[in-house]
């Protein structure tokens, strides 16, 4: 039985009018033609086929006639990108009383020791007098970051979440999805394999519900229609008639879902 290929990541760097740009080339057997995506954390990363065929001057003069078309549109992004990095940078830290989205709300975060008598750690949504806060009592013998106990209590929640969104649509639709998972991905917010295994990443529960449950039904729609053609978004706009408001919104608030609890 053949080996099957595994997509294989390098570190490189294009020179472009405006100087030079480090980017991320990866070679991915799913891949159907040379894609370039802007990365929150990661910055340019550069996909081509596993097997492309890109003549004299390969990959590297291939990817830099393509990077210097769009290089106004490169750096803008990258420029936005930089800036939202370190406005991130500047927040307090978690236990200093950070600002953490949760539900598209934000939410300080309150850190202290758990009662006397009880050992368990929890964490709590309260309202304070300057807004809601994630009040987190930490049990006398939990050595975890204050990040992990976090991260813990909202992939219960995007669990919950996620499954009624996932029933809900699947039903509508006369589906079933074969399982569901919650992950910490970052590249995509759901997926759904030939298989009809739904994934989700966790920090979904970090936006207002409405994206979550549009993220949701477009996986769900994909065990009826599993390409992204017309009938796909047809199929995705009677489930959430304003499915592409929320595609913009986590399009643009990605980075800071992403490093919520960093």
């Amino acid at each position: 039985m053949p080996r099957r290929a595994v997509a294989t990541e390098t570190a490189e760097v294009v020179r472009l009018p405006g100087g030079d740009v480090p980017y991320t080339l990866r070679r991915s057997p799913q891949a159907r033609r040379l894609r370039v995506v802007i990365h929150p954390e990661r910055g340019v990363v550069v996909t081509l086929p596993m097997s492309a065929r890109l003549g004299r001057g390969g990959a590297d003069r291939v990817i830099r006639e393509f990077l210097a078309e769009r290089e106004p549109w490169l750096r803008r992004h990258l420029d936005r990108h930089a800036v939202t990095r370190a406005r991130l940078d500047d927040r307090p830290e978690l236990n200093d009383g950070r600002l953490v989205p949760y539900l598209g709300l934000p939410h300080r975060v309150h850190v202290t020791a758990a009662p006397a008598g009880v050992r368990a750690t929890s964490v709590s949504r309260v309202g304070g007098d300057d807004g809601d806060e994630l009040l987190v009592e930490v049990g006398p013998r939990d050595g975890r970051e204050t990040s992990e106990i976090l991260e813990a209590w909202f992939r219960e929640r995007a669990r919950a979440a996620v499954t009624s969104a996932v029933e809900r649509h699947a039903a509508g639709l006369l589906v079933i999805p074969a399982s569901i998972t919650i992950r910490d991905t970052t590249s995509r917010w759901g997926s759904c394999s030939r298989k009809g295994a739904l994934s989700f990443s966790w920090r979904l529960v970090l936006a207002p519900p409405a994206v979550l449950d549009s993220v949701a039904a477009h996986e769900v729609c994909h065990l009826r229609v599993f390409g992204h053609g017309p009938k796909f978004w047809a199929l995705l706009e009677t489930r959430v008639p304003d499915y592409v408001t929320w595609r913009r919104w986590l399009k643009r608030h990605a980075p800071e879902l992403h490093a919520a609890l960093d």
